[in-house]
């Protein structure tokens, strides 16, 4: 299989193992579902589907040395991703956490061809389940991992926030030191640190794109206690869920869909808000290799850590939010 990526340019697919992975219905399913939910739905940001991003992860594990099994684990590690990514979150108060597809994955894939697939080629299904047990895909935050690289790179693409030649430059300065990911040249941490937290202004904790996750979620709420869509949906595709709750005949849910499109707006409002609502913060302090081993960034660049500690205090807490909706 040749597959052409927009972060890692064209490559070919030869392991049988994941070509089979590729090929069954629950890897197929992440077509449909948006790595940004319901703003991609409504066209605010860019249709980024969670089988991109897995592809795409799966990908960088290699490019850095990651064996076979951990490349494996990067394919699937978003595999438990409901419909609507992390607005399913806002659906569980789950807000800063926003880990639900986490916490429900071993059930997920037990209920798939996967563990089958699997065990076809000698591999057992549970071995996926942790992604802490490979550590180039998954980091505890702040660090660089490649799942939160993945992610960030294709995003900022699709922002405006990067160029190609930004991110190819980017990517050829990460190197692993000890079984991490670090970064070889100050500069590019810098870069990485500073464009990962516009990312996370613009889009993934944007005041705009928090309100519209939270107004589709309270519909979708209200739908899963009303019985117009039952657990089971919400392991379908967004345009499956969505198209679902627009042909109900309910009388209530109509007026709760209304408000999710793309000329809403919001505005800060502590006297009279229609709710509040706090969200998950990401930032990054890249590991940079100096002096022989890794250090934060934030400890290279004092000036960065100051950065960063402000826009996370200024970001957090529950954001008061009036809801401005024109036609």
């Amino acid at each position: 299989m040749i597959y052409t990526d927009p972060l890692y340019g064209s490559f070919a697919i030869n392991d049988p193992a994941v070509l089979a992975l590729l090929e069954s219905p629950a890897v197929q399913r992440l077509k449909g579902v948006l790595q940004h939910g319901v703003t991609a739905l409504i066209e605010i940001t860019r249709p980024t589907t969670r089988f991109e991003h897995s592809l795409g992860v799966m990908v960088l594990v290699g490019r850095l040395g990651g064996k076979r099994r951990e490349q494996i684990a990067a394919l699937l590690h978003d595999v438990s991703h409901t419909a609507f990514s992390h607005v399913i979150d806002y659906v569980f108060e789950n807000h800063n956490g926003q880990n639900y597809h986490d916490e429900h994955k071993e059930r997920f894939m037990a209920g798939t061809n996967l563990p089958d697939v699997l065990a076809q080629f000698g591999l057992d299904w549970r071995d996926f389940l942790e992604e802490s047990h490979f550590p180039l895909l998954e980091q505890p935050a702040p660090r660089l991992c490649a799942d939160r690289l993945d992610y960030f790179l294709r995003d900022s693409l699709d922002l405006g926030l990067a160029t190609a030649d930004q991110v190819a430059a980017a990517l050829d300065r990460l190197i692993v030191f000890q079984g991490r990911i670090a970064v070889d040249d100050l500069e590019a941490a810098r870069w990485l640190a500073d464009t990962y937290m516009a990312a996370d202004e613009a889009s993934w904790a944007n005041f705009r794109e928090v309100g519209l996750y939270e107004l589709a979620a309270r519909a979708i709420r209200y739908a899963l206690s009303a019985g117009i869509l039952g657990e089971e949906d919400i392991w379908g595709t967004d345009r499956e869920v969505w198209s679902k709750m627009q042909a109900s005949a309910d009388p209530k849910l109509p007026a709760m869909l209304a408000p999710v499109k793309a000329s809403t707006h919001f505005v800060w409002d502590d006297e009279r808000p229609d709710f509040r609502v706090s969200t998950k913060l990401r930032t990054l302090d890249p590991d940079v290799f100096s002096g022989g081993g890794l250090r934060s960034l934030s400890e290279l660049d004092p000036a960065f850590g100051r950065r960063r500690e402000a826009y996370l205090a200024r970001k957090a807490g529950k954001w008061p939010m009036r809801v401005l909706s024109t036609s």
